[in-house]
């Protein structure tokens, strides 16, 4: 059974009561054939298995859940009087521009709100000495932004001042802000909401999750993501036409995943020409009977090439350790790709056998194109169920999703840890399915097998 002590509180925190009816209009009556309104006490389970959760109502206890997000019957704030804050912080990701703009219009033409502004260049942007426009965020402003990729508001890293923010947006008179980003984002959301509550301000911080990463907890997918790999499908193809066009030809894609192997993964199940997937989470050796050399040099003896999909935070104790650390905190990673590339040249160069290797690394045009329309419909939802969540008065929170339904989540939840791929998981069993890698490269573990062998008669 899910053990309860392990999951975090998950209660949402509130401003205070509602009293303003909702000028969204919507019905109360379910099965009437119109929209109706979202209540407080609608959850989605945390765990849908259904033992677990009769092992919680047997022991007299709640299963954990989420509350449910969506529109509300009546508001916190008065829409004609309220001003809003919006700000995006962190690396680009596709779909930022169309979150602003449907957050804009669903606030402007739902609720009525005429008052919204944007904050340059991330959490700087509420720190007077940057001295930084503030962007009126009219409709017209935004009204073709989602055409194109990164943020119109620009972006920063790094943390700033959560006295000085809170300042910032009580000085101007701004009663809700919603911070779109990444775990950082979110962590500096959750120290603005800290302070907002230890000076006694009445202002909502809402944010809204985005990395391409997918590494968000309690969430199960933040935007950008379904971009992202299906853009990394591109460079895959290429390096699997140059591979298999060369004799002993290689090609190698490193894919963004510092944590995380979500992207490369997904990247590589959607092209399925991928023979080797290394990922964050599993560690793999180099040397050795059932390493990755002798992997790729038993490969190319039955196949003639190669593709290898690496993320990014992959194998990095086999590189020089690096001290030095980004604006966000995160160590600087070592180049795993060019590593992988020399490693697998120098290897097939002592044996005397010649190969051709190709190093593509698409990440950067990855995380800066406009969202598809598989992202571009999933930003919209997230948009709009932040505008009602805002509007209610919720705060110290996130919108998300979990079991396919769109969920409030508390900050102090989502900036516990960071989401990973399980190698027990479904997604991963699929990835060796289509790879036709080992469980393990690694050569102390039964699960691996030396060339020549396969995972039937090795077991």
């Amino acid at each position: 059974m899910t053990n309860e002590n392990d999951l975090p509180d998950l209660a949402i925190q509130s401003l205070g009561d509602c009293r303003i009816e909702s000028p969204l209009e919507l019905g109360t009556e379910p099965g009437d054939e119109f929209a109706d309104y979202v209540t407080d006490d609608e959850r989605v389970l945390y765990d849908l298995n259904v033992s677990r959760v009769s092992d919680y109502y047997a022991e007299g206890g709640q299963p954990p859940c989420f509350e449910v997000a969506g529109p509300r019957q009546c508001l916190y704030f008065d829409p004609s009087k309220l001003k809003v804050g919006i700000v995006t912080c962190g690396g680009l990701c596709p779909g930022i521009n169309n979150v602003i703009r449907s957050l804009v219009l669903n606030l402007y033409h739902g609720y009525g709100v005429r008052s919204m502004y944007g904050f340059k260049y991330g959490y700087e942007g509420l720190v007077p000495s940057y001295g930084h426009p503030v962007v009126d965020l009219t409709t017209e402003a935004v009204s073709d932004i989602h055409l194109t990729g990164g943020t119109m508001l620009g972006s920063s890293r790094g943390p700033q001042d959560p006295e000085e923010m809170a300042s910032t947006l009580d000085r101007m008179g701004i009663r809700l802000l919603y911070c779109i980003g990444g775990d950082g984002t979110m962590k500096g959301a959750l120290a603005i909401h800290e302070e907002i509550s230890r000076q006694g301000f009445k202002i909502a911080v809402v944010g809204i999750p985005k990395t391409i990463d997918n590494d968000i907890m309690y969430i199960e997918k933040s935007f950008g993501f379904d971009t992202a790999f299906s853009e990394a499908r591109t460079a895959i193809r290429a390096a699997h036409v140059e591979a298999s066009g060369a004799r002993n030809g290689i090609g190698i894609v490193k894919l963004m995943g510092r944590h995380s192997g979500y992207i490369a993964a997904n990247a590589a199940l959607a092209e399925q020409d991928v023979n080797l997937v290394l990922v964050p989470e599993q560690e793999f050796d180099m040397e050795g009977p059932a390493g990755l050399l002798a992997f790729m040099e038993k490969r190319i003896g039955d196949r003639g090439h190669a593709v290898i999909v690496v993320a990014e935070g992959a194998g990095q104790r086999h590189l020089e350790a690096i001290v030095e650390k980004d604006a966000s905190g995160n160590a600087r990673l070592g180049d795993v790709g060019i590593w992988l590339k020399g490693e697998i040249g120098s290897y097939f160069k002592n044996k005397g056998m010649d190969v051709v290797i190709k190093y593509i690394d698409p990440s950067y045009i990855i995380r800066s194109v406009p969202a598809n329309p598989s992202d571009a419909v999933y930003c919209g939802y997230l948009a709009q169920n932040s505008a009602h969540a805002g509007m209610a008065g919720k705060t110290g929170m996130a919108v998300g999703r979990w079991n396919g339904c769109f969920t409030h989540v508390p900050l102090t939840a989502i900036t516990r840890g960071r989401r990973v791929l399980s190698l027990e998981s479904p997604l991963w069993m699929s990835v060796l399915e289509a790879t036709g890698q080992p469980y393990t490269l690694v050569n102390d573990d039964p699960r691996g097998y030396a060339p020549g062998e396969t995972r039937r008669s090795k077991a």
